[in-house]
């Protein structure tokens, strides 16, 4: 069971990479330094990146390359690199789909209610990680992950992404790691970098604010985050999707440097 293994040990996991598959080079250059970096840090390591992304404010907005050229490239990741891979899925019938290629299927806050969505995911036999709805109190994370569990699956996670504040904003209660911790009986993690968008722009492009990442995943592993998500990229200005709140590739390696610091610190405690 994958998170079993990400949880054996006194670090926390990453989930890291893109938000969205761009290229091969470029999702191989992106897991090959974070798996270098995490390495280094003993920090267990799965590379993200959507194959598709669905939920987009514009029509015009870009969704892909393709699926199955996409999905491909995280095999090729996976293949290469050694490390597990996770995507999003968004439809019942991506499930099935998507688990040939990758270990863990992500389900996206928006759709954390789907009950087929979910049963589909779980009976692939590949591990699922939940995002809990920006719309959910913490405590209701637990109908979504026995809906998991009944359909067979065990190796399952939630993912707490901020809960809307108004119609701009997100906002990050800390209080619902331990809570889901306690209430759903799995690994929680802290997805920091789409905590901090700023959704439904005029524009209709989604906004963010990169600079409190440090921020919330102080707090995050503060308050006990089995594991942290977080995309980044080589150059954020740049990024297909998602590259107003993305954490820029090269400072990854100092952010989790400071982080192990202080998870190693509470430890002693």
């Amino acid at each position: 069971m994958i998170y079993s293994e990400l949880t054996n040990t006194d670090n926390f996991f990453l989930l890291a990479g893109p938000c969205v598959i761009e290229g091969e080079k470029m999702a191989l250059d992106i897991a090959e330094k974070i798996k270098s970096v995490c390495s280094r840090l003993s920090i267990p390591f799965v590379f993200k990146g959507s194959y598709r992304k669905a939920n987009r404010s514009r029509l015009d907005s870009f969704t892909g390359i393709g699926d199955e050229k996409a999905l491909k490239i995280l095999a090729k990741v996976r293949g290469e690199l050694g490390v597990p891979v996770v995507t999003d899925i968004h439809e019942s019938a991506e499930a099935e789909m998507a688990a040939e290629y990758v270990d863990i299927l992500q389900i996206p806050a928006f759709l954390c209610r789907q009950t087929d969505l979910l049963v589909a995911a779980a009976r692939t036999g590949k591990a699922v990680n939940i995002k809990k709805g920006q719309f959910l109190a913490p405590e209701s994370m637990r109908f979504a992950v026995d809906k998991v569990r009944s359909a067979g699956c065990a190796d399952v996670a939630v993912t707490d992404r901020g809960s809307q504040f108004g119609y701009g904003d997100l906002i990050v209660d800390f209080r619902g790691i331990p809570q889901m911790q306690k209430q759903c009986q799995c690994p929680v993690i802290l997805d920091i970098t789409h905590s901090l968008q700023q959704p439904n722009q005029g524009s209709g492009v989604t906004g963010g604010r990169p600079d409190m990442i440090e921020t919330i995943a102080r707090a995050g592993i503060a308050v006990g985050a089995d594991g942290l998500f977080i995309e980044t990229h080589p150059d954020p200005s740049v990024a297909k999707s998602d590259g107003a709140n993305m954490l820029r590739l090269d400072l990854l390696e100092n952010l989790l440097t400071r982080l192990v610091a202080i998870r190693r610190t509470i430890n002693e405690f």
